[in-house]
């Protein structure tokens, strides 16, 4: 923290946060706190009543006492499910993998009008279970090769992300296609069972593959505008998930894995209903980690004797966290801030869910989630021009206005 800090202020900045977002969207660590700050109250609130829901659950086993952090997930999954009769692992039942991935390109196909051929056996792969798909455009001209890893293996990394072998580039006039890839951690099949996938794996799918459609859709010519912002990044992987249970997708992907029948509309009711429960946990625990992740970057003086727990600890306090809720990563496990590239940014999440809160909007007010005119903008403004221009600017363009909070809280249950 001493070296970002001296490193900030050789460079004419007051502190490390000032420096970072200088060339992010927030511009400001004002903008950023602003932003926290509207969605923490609202998200308290709900994880005040989540805990009320706790105190329920643990007096049918004869407890009184207050219930404590470690108490949160066990009562909280009972309260859920006295509340809404949802089985998730039902649900699993109709989501296997392939046919996830089907809805996948289905929703591609239905915005942009991409298809996808499949050349696994054409195509060098790396790994014996990674399938790659030449993608073209509608004007049928290759826009890109695609490849998916989606099984955990021994030396493989946790998690999912989307790299590219190659990016999008151009060799004098031609453009050069870029080869991307989606890298997951799915549950693989088992010998009585196929890739069933959970709720959180199907999101992850869609998610990684928005990022993988703005890989195939950048169309820039020179590598030092080809990225776009910490801030902006999410923002295309993001509302991709969005389409991910929409009636229509699942519709096409969503066959139960014994007998093909689609999912039944009960089911999907019952999901609908409780999908919004626990965001109050969730959400506070992830700005609980923005907050610190932003107050140690705004820090002007570091002393040598700094606590970083009890840092943490009493600037949570001061913001009313309630007590059996710990931020997401603490200062001493925050990969992402000490090392992994979201230095004063790990906001970034969030601060894109407004944006991609808002920009689905922009779909929904039209009637029809697979507006083409909307689609149309969305690629012109968002997918194709890389880091052309100013995040905000190539946002303001597509949806005409800047973004608007009211989404997420609507997503996330919060209003």
């Amino acid at each position: 923290m001493r070296l970002r800090l001296e490193r900030a202020r050789l460079m004419g900045f007051k502190d490390c946060a000032s420096q970072i977002l200088d060339t992010r969207m927030a511009k400001t660590p004002e903008a950023v706190y602003s932003l926290l700050d509207q969605i923490w109250a609202p998200a308290v609130k709900k994880a005040n009543e989540e805990i009320e829901d706790i105190r329920t659950e643990m007096k049918k086993d004869g407890l009184t006492c207050e219930p404590e952090g470690w108490d949160y997930m066990y009562y909280s999954e009972r309260a859920r499910k006295a509340k809404y009769d949802f089985d998730e692992e039902k649900m699993s039942e109709y989501l296997e993998i392939n046919n996830v991935l089907k809805g996948v390109f289905y929703t591609a196909n239905k915005l942009y009008g991409v298809t996808f051929k499949d050349v696994t056996a054409e195509l060098p792969a790396y790994e014996k279970t990674a399938n790659a798909w030449e993608v073209y455009d509608k004007d049928s001209t290759l826009l890109a090769v695609f490849y998916s890893d989606y099984y955990p293996r021994d030396g493989k990394g946790a998690g999912a992300w989307c790299t590219s072998f190659r990016g999008q580039q151009y060799d004098g006039d031609k453009r050069v296609e870029p080869v991307v890839v989606n890298v997951c951690s799915m549950t693989p099949p088992s010998a009585d069972r196929p890739a069933l996938q959970t709720i959180d794996n199907v999101q992850t799918m869609f998610h990684e593959f928005g990022h993988a459609l703005h890989a195939f859709m950048r169309d820039v010519h020179y590598n030092a505008v080809g990225s776009v912002e910490r801030d902006f990044v999410e923002l295309p992987s993001q509302i991709n998930e969005h389409w991910a249970f929409e009636p229509e997708v699942l519709a096409v992907y969503a066959k139960h894995y014994k007998t093909g029948e689609p999912m039944p509309k009960e089911l999907l009711e019952k999901y609908n209903s409780c999908s919004k429960y626990g965001q109050g946990f969730a959400t506070v625990e992830y700005l609980a980690a923005s907050y610190v992740d932003m107050d140690l970057h705004v820090l002007t003086d570091v002393p040598a004797d700094l606590d970083v727990m009890a840092f943490e600890a009493k600037k949570l306090e001061e913001r009313g966290i309630p007590r059996q809720i710990r931020p997401r990563y603490s200062v001493t496990n925050f990969k992402h801030t000490m090392g992994g590239g979201y230095t004063a940014g790990y906001y970034s999440y969030i601060w894109a869910e407004v944006l991609d809160c808002d920009a689905f909007d922009a779909f929904v007010e039209t009637g029809d989630i697979f507006n083409q005119e909307v689609a149309a903008r969305f690629r012109k403004y968002v997918l194709t021009p890389g880091g052309i221009d100013d995040g905000m600017t190539m946002y303001r363009n597509f949806r005409g206005a800047d973004p608007k909070i009211d989404g997420l809280l609507r997503k996330r249950g919060l209003k």
